[in-house]
C-alpha cells in the first residue's frame, strides 16, 4: 500500500543535490554553534599572532585573517540567497497546498450544510403531516 507524500515531502525530493547543501550550509551558519566556533577561531587566530615568538604568519592588522573573512562571506552570501529561495519556494508551496485543503473543506462544509437544510426541511414536514392528522384527528372526535 502506498502512503501519499505531504507538500514537504515532495518538496524535498524534487531538490537536488545543490539545493539540499545550499540549506545545510546556511542552516550552519546561521546558528549560535557556527558563531561561538568562528569566534574561537578568530580569537586563536590573533592570540597566535599576537604572541608568537618566531614566525607572525599574520601580524597586525591581520590581513590574511580580513582575507578569509571576505572569502567566507563572498560565498557565504549567495549560498545562504539560495537557501532564502528555496524557503520562498517551500512557503508558496504551502500556501498552495493549504490553499487547496482549504478549498476542500469549504465544499465539504457547504455539502454538510446542505445536508442538514434537507433533513431539516423532512422533520419539519413530518412536523407539519403529523400536526395535520392531530388535527383532523381532532375534528373528527367529539
Amino acid at each position: 500500500m502506498k502512503t501519499m507524500n505531504t507538500w514537504h515531502e515532495k518538496h524535498i525530493e524534487k531538490s537536488t543535490i545543490g539545493q539540499r547543501l545550499a540549506d545545510t550550509v546556511a542552516n550552519g551558519m546561521g546558528s549560535w554553534r557556527f558563531i561561538i566556533i568562528q569566534s574561537i577561531f578568530v580569537a586563536m587566530w590573533m592570540l597566535i599572532n599576537i604572541i608568537a615568538y618566531f614566525k607572525h604568519w599574520d601580524p597586525y592588522p591581520f590581513i590574511l585573517l580580513n582575507l578569509l573573512f571576505s572569502t567566507q562571506a563572498a560565498y557565504a552570501a549567495p549560498i545562504i540567497m539560495m537557501s532564502q529561495n528555496r524557503q520562498n519556494d517551500r512557503d508558496r508551496a504551502q500556501a498552495t497546498e493549504d490553499y487547496k485543503t482549504n478549498l476542500e473543506a469549504k465544499l465539504e462544509i457547504e455539502a454538510l450544510q446542505k445536508q442538514l437544510s434537507n433533513i431539516e426541511i423532512e422533520k419539519l414536514d413530518k412536523i407539519i403531516v403529523m400536526l395535520n392528522e392531530l388535527k383532523s384527528q381532532n375534528k373528527t372526535t367529539p
